[in-house]
């Protein structure tokens, strides 16, 4: 085939879609990861809270401090590690009366979320806290 005169290739518009592409897809996929990376995020900060919460109510079946205590720290040793995107070797426990109310008992969890995709992306973007803090109380003796 006879290729066509210059001034018909600059007046072809076939390939404008593969020009749009190139130049879209790669906004398009960083917006992708990134939504993916903070959907990873969100989910471990949601898991933290669930295990804070799970624990506060298996706590409550304790008489005492120190056995309220001991049964948080049994479940999250036993159930942390079944949840998605948490390593419960990165998690540290506080589990107490609490201070503002002796009625009610606390327990905090602490997630070191380092390791977590989130601080893989481009190091401009606003990056949420490299620490997860979640808290769960319950009260002490009914209502």
């Amino acid at each position: 085939m006879p290729r066509p005169p210059a001034r018909n290739v600059l007046a072809d518009r076939s390939a404008t879609s593969a020009v749009e592409f190139a130049i879209l897809a790669p906004v398009f996929l960083v917006f992708l990861l990134g939504i993916a990376a903070y959907g990873i995020y969100f989910g471990a900060s949601h898991s933290i809270q669930q295990i804070a919460a799970d624990a506060v109510r298996t706590a409550i079946a304790g008489l005492d401090e120190s056995e309220r205590q001991a049964l948080a720290t049994g479940f999250i040793g036993h159930n942390a590690g079944g949840y998605p995107f948490i390593d419960s070797a990165r998690l540290t426990v506080t589990a107490r009366d609490s201070t503002d109310d002796p009625n009610q008992f606390m327990v905090t969890l602490r997630y070191d979320a380092t390791n977590l995709p989130v601080w893989n992306l481009f190091p401009a973007l606003p990056m949420p806290a490299a620490t997860i803090v979640r808290s769960s109380t319950i009260r002490i003796g009914g209502i």
